[in-house]
C-alpha cells in the first residue's frame, strides 16, 4: 500500500479511522493530520507515531485521499483554506449535516463521499452509512469501503437525503442504547442490587441481545415474543412500556434527530 492519506481534523473519530487503517498494514509515514489543538496533535504523536501540522500546506498535495473529522461549524472555513492543496484527491467527509453540494463547491471537486459513522467505531464495531457523488469511481468506492470497514460494517446508500436517516438511526443510536443501559442501571439499583451488579448485567444484557439479533433470521419482534410469556414477568414488563407508548416515544426522538441534522446543514453547509 502506497496511497498517503490525510486527515483534516484529529478527533475521535478520526483516531478510530487511523487506528484501524494502521491495523490494516498503513505506516504513519503515509498518515498525515492537520489539527490545530497542539495537546491533540501531542496525544496523536504518543498514540500513533504520527508527526501532525497545525494548519493546511504543500504537504497535502501528496495526498490520495484526504478525510474530513472537523466539526459542521468550521468545516467550510478548514475546506477553503484546505482546497488548493487537495484537487488531485478523494475527499471523504464524516461530518454530520454538511451536503456533498456545499463540500464539491468549497473543495473544487466533484470526488467526494460521505459517511455518517457512529461511535462503536472506536472499537471497530461500527457501522457507517456511505453516499458517494457522481464523480467518484467505482475504484474509488472500493477504497473507501477498505478505509471505513476497518472501523466496522458499511453500508452504501443511493440517495445523500437518507444520510439523515442514518444519522437518526444508528448515527445518535449508541446514545440512545446508553440512555436505556442508565434507565435500567438505576432501575437495579433501586431494586437492591449494587450500581456494579446493575451495570454488569445491563451491560451483558445488551451485547447478548445484540448478537442474538444479529445472528438470528427472525425480526426482533419475534425475537421479543419468544421472551415474553403471556402472563409472565417480561409480558407485565413489556405491557408497561406499551401503556406508556415507548416505541412511539423513541420514533419522535429519530424524528428530532433527522430534523436536526437537516437545521445544521441548513446552517452550516450554505454555499
Amino acid at each position: 500500500m502506497t496511497q498517503r492519506i490525510a486527515f483534516i481534523g484529529g478527533g475521535n473519530m478520526a483516531c478510530a479511522i487511523i487506528g484501524g487503517l494502521i491495523k490494516q498494514g498503513f505506516s504513519p509515514n503515509q498518515l498525515d493530520v492537520v489539527e490545530p489543538l497542539a495537546e491533540t496533535r501531542e496525544a496523536l504523536t504518543s498514540r500513533f507515531g504520527l508527526q501532525p501540522h497545525a494548519q493546511a500546506g504543500d504537504f497535502l498535495k501528496a495526498s490520495d485521499m484526504v478525510i474530513w473529522a472537523v466539526k459542521p461549524q468550521i468545516f467550510k472555513p478548514v475546506a477553503l483554506a484546505a482546497a488548493p492543496y487537495t484537487a488531485q484527491a478523494l475527499h471523504l467527509s464524516v461530518a454530520a449535516g454538511i451536503p456533498s453540494d456545499s463540500m464539491a463547491k468549497w473543495l473544487g471537486t466533484d470526488r467526494i463521499v460521505r459517511a455518517m459513522p457512529n461511535t462503536p467505531a472506536l472499537i471497530g464495531k461500527g457501522i457507517s452509512g456511505l453516499f458517494a457523488r457522481a464523480g467518484v469511481t467505482s475504484a474509488d468506492k472500493d477504497w473507501v469501503g477498505q478505509v471505513m470497514a476497518s472501523t466496522g460494517e458499511i453500508l452504501w446508500l443511493d440517495q445523500e437525503e437518507l444520510l439523515n436517516a442514518v444519522i437518526a438511526v444508528s448515527g445518535s443510536g449508541p446514545a440512545y442504547m446508553f440512555y436505556l443501559m442508565e434507565a435500567m442501571t438505576t432501575g437495579g439499583t433501586e431494586l437492591g442490587l449494587t450500581r456494579e451488579q446493575a451495570h454488569q448485567l445491563t451491560v451483558a444484557t445488551f451485547i447478548g441481545a445484540g448478537e442474538l439479533a444479529k445472528a438470528s433470521s427472525e425480526p426482533p419482534k419475534v425475537l421479543r415474543q419468544q421472551v415474553t410469556s403471556k402472563g409472565g414477568t417480561t409480558f407485565a414488563a413489556i405491557a408497561s412500556m406499551e401503556d406508556d407508548d415507548m416505541q412511539a416515544l423513541l420514533i419522535n426522538a429519530m424524528y428530532a434527530a433527522r430534523q436536526r441534522a437537516a437545521e445544521l446543514a441548513a446552517e452550516f453547509g450554505a454555499a
